[in-house]
């Protein structure tokens, strides 16, 4: 038997037998007890007429973790994304509206289109805004009414056509302007910082007892969410990352002791440049900012330099724009952006400054450097045919979510499977890449490089990871990444 526990509005806890906890979401019959419902506009759909099962079962859920022994309780769970046999909304009701925050990121303009089309086309709604310019968008900004026809080819363009900014939360004018516009459908896209908001914009129209909707769909092109398989936008970034390697290669490889450096993404999480040096293989060394590295002496950095370029007369290095920040003397550590993030300093121009200091000047080598930092190209593309039918899913999944009557919600992808998480699990820490764990491993068998790590580095970080193991295990919210 099911027990159902209720800790916040943001948490929805249900334990049943075996160890089996569901993560559960939001509703809006959670604060609107009364609230009619209607049958789904789906089940007369001529497009999913030749669909065995209309819709997801209320019973269907996803569990966080796949491999299990034997004996191991059935563990956490989220509910499975899709079509409910009934929703909430009527179709002519529906004032929905859409914001982008934070960062470009390939595929933004592919989630908008979805939505629109999803809401017009599967249910009928024909009361869609784009708000402009982000958060601030809602109280400052002019909106963009969004048919079908306006956002037909925009998946064929990259950045946002609503606009983006950073900051510019004010809970109580945002939730003001939803109230007064009759929006009963939010939906929004963003990063960590983005998704910590909608959690309090949702937390706000409950505590007024609204009935409106706050869906987000995740946004990070540092793939550093925790819980989901990975974010949209990744597969594009991994995928043109490949193309400023391939030109530090060819660089690298026509000049007698050619190196090239490559910066990539990633504050605070190595992920494209990982994953991007694993599809390359023509990286000699990645760095991360999950992996600390020195410079000198032996083991370090400028050693494993001069053995690849004795033997081989070139490399190419790839490093996170996160990567070796507490190596920079300049100290900003106050200095943030509107988002909240930490100002970085440009640790590719920094090593490329160092890396000829220590060979030129000191050893008296002849060095070809070339540094190619190809952030703001891989951020603006259009998304590639992967991310597409990603973005796509992720969209159909949060409009079916909404029209469901479920709120509070992120909608994102957990062992291959789409669901829907509450914002506390998406917000509450970051994704990172772990440097105990086998793909790891496979890099630096990939690479050759040094891990830089000693030996007391590794037992402890042994000892966390075993440590995280244990807590989800034990039930606890914590997960671990493979």
């Amino acid at each position: 038997m099911a027990v159902e526990k209720k800790q916040s509005p943001l948490q929805k806890i249900v334990q049943g037998e075996f160890g089996f906890v569901l993560e559960d979401v939001p509703h809006l019959v959670d604060y609107i007890p009364d609230l009619p419902s209607y049958p789904n506009p789906l089940q007369d759909n001529p497009a999913y007429s030749v669909v065995r099962q209309y819709f997801v079962h209320d019973d269907d859920t996803v569990p966080q973790k796949v491999v299990v022994h034997k004996d191991s309780p059935r563990g956490n769970h989220f509910r499975r994304a899709g079509p409910r046999q009934k929703v909430c909304f009527e179709p002519d009701e529906v004032h929905a509206c859409i914001v982008t925050c934070g960062g470009l990121c390939p595929g933004l303009n592919t989630v908008i289109r979805e939505i629109v089309c999803s809401l017009y086309k599967m249910y009928g709604v024909c009361k869609v805004l784009g708000i402009e310019g982000g958060y601030r968008g809602f109280y400052s900004r002019n909106t963009i009414t969004l048919t079908p026809k306006v956002v037909n080819d925009i998946h064929k363009r990259g950045g946002t056509i609503i606009g983006t900014s950073r900051g510019g939360h004010d809970t109580a004018k945002i939730v003001d302007s939803i109230q007064d516009r009759g929006i009963n459908q939010v939906y929004i896209i963003g990063g960590d910082g983005t998704q910590k908001g909608a959690a309090v914009i949702y937390e706000e129209v409950r505590r007024r007892g609204l009935k409106v909707v706050v869906s987000g769909i995740p946004k990070t092109i540092d793939n550093d969410i925790p819980v989901i398989d990975k974010s949209f936008g990744f597969d594009t970034a991994v995928e043109e990352a490949q193309r400023a390697i391939n030109a530090a290669h060819v660089e690298a490889e026509s000049m007698e002791n050619g190196v090239g450096v490559v910066k990539l993404m990633g504050r605070y999480s190595g992920f494209i440049a990982m994953h991007a040096t694993l599809a390359s293989r023509d990286v000699d060394c990645c760095l991360i900012p999950e992996s600390s590295f020195y410079l000198e002496g032996k083991g370090g950095l400028f050693e494993f330099m001069e053995r690849t370029l004795k033997e081989n007369g070139h490399m190419v290095i790839v490093i996170a724009e996160g990567a070796g920040q507490e190596l920079l003397t300049e100290d900003r550590r106050d200095e943030k952006d509107a988002s909240g993030n930490k100002l970085l300093k440009d640790v590719g121009l920094w090593i490329s400054h160092k890396i000829k200091e220590y060979f030129v000047v000191r050893c008296k080598w002849t060095i070809n450097l070339k540094y190619i930092d190809p952030t703001y190209m891989v951020r603006a593309i259009p998304s590639n045919a992967s991310d597409n039918v990603y973005c796509t899913l992720l969209a159909q999944s949060a409009v079916h979510g909404a029209m469901a009557g479920y709120t509070g919600f992120t909608t994102g992808l957990v062992n291959g499977r789409h669901t829907y998480i509450p914002f506390n699990r998406i917000t509450e820490r970051q994704n990172k890449v772990v440097t105990t764990d086998r793909m790891w491993a496979r890099l630096l068998s990939s690479t050759d490089q040094p891990s830089f790590m000693s030996p007391k580095d590794v037992s402890e970080a042994k000892k966390e990871e075993i440590l995280q193991t244990r807590l989800l295990d034990g039930g606890n919210c914590t997960d671990k990444t493979s």
